[in-house]
């Protein structure tokens, strides 16, 4: 079993989401800050469905490459890498967008928390709603009447 399916939900559902998080928050940056109000909001939209493609790609990516052992260095390397690399493309959108004239910060800020808050909720009812089993195919430890020590020799003092 695979976890793309419930990747691509996640996709699916967080895409409807940003729509409506642009639309609304385009309405209120109108209405707040004129046309500067509308591209502020539309960017941390942008910013939140980039940042959520960047999680999903990096799972799916990860998958791929440990050959579906979710325990292995690459697995973690891999989303480590991917998160640390979405750190450091918002600390630098930050950094530029700050001070620009084009930018209302509140809007794009406000715009930005609501789609990452919204993308975490549809990432935890997808999930939560999956059917994607937790226990693996691998063989069952070895179980008591397995050991190599006879019962009658007691290990213990």
């Amino acid at each position: 079993m695979s976890a793309v399916p419930i990747l691509q939900r996640i996709l699916a559902l967080g895409g409807l989401l940003a729509a409506a998080i642009a639309i609304v928050g385009s309405v209120i940056g109108f209405l707040v800050a004129g046309g500067v109000g509308i591209v502020s909001a539309l960017i941390g939209t942008a910013m939140a469905v980039v940042f959520l493609g960047i999680t999903a790609a990096s799972i799916v990516l990860a998958t791929h490459v440990a050959k579906g052992q979710l325990l292995s260095g690459a697995f973690f390397g891999i989303v480590m890498g991917a998160w640390l690399l979405k750190f450091v493309v918002f600390i630098v959108l930050l950094i530029v967008l700050k001070d620009q004239s084009w930018v209302q910060t509140t809007v794009l800020f406000l715009s930005l928390v609501v789609a990452i808050v919204g993308t975490l909720v549809v990432d935890v009812v997808v999930i939560a709603r999956s059917r994607l089993p937790y226990v693996s195919d691998l063989p069952a430890a070895p179980s008591a009447s397995d050991a190599s020590v006879p019962p009658e020799q007691d290990l213990l003092p």
